[in-house]
């Protein structure tokens, strides 16, 4: 299953999915909520368009792959041992 979501994490459309939830806390952040708690779930929103846009999965380094989009795909496309 780490194989599966991680595939689809680091894939193309999986890419699209973050950059859609960014924008998702971006705009709850600042229609939704008031003060400083709403400008951190906004902030929080814009770290995961910029960590999607730079092809990084932040997920991958805890299962011993690496936080690079490209290296992580080669890593799953390669048989288990």
């Amino acid at each position: 299953m780490q194989k599966h979501v991680l595939g689809f994490m680091v894939s193309a459309p999986g890419r699209v999915v973050h950059i859609v939830a960014g924008i998702g806390l971006i705009v709850v952040g600042l229609f939704f909520n008031s003060g400083v708690t709403g400008y951190i779930v906004a902030v929080a929103g814009l770290a995961v368009i910029v960590v999607s846009a730079s092809d990084t999965c932040m997920v991958a380094p805890v299962c011993g792959l690496s936080s690079q989009g490209n290296q992580t795909r080669a890593q799953l496309d390669k048989p288990a041992r």
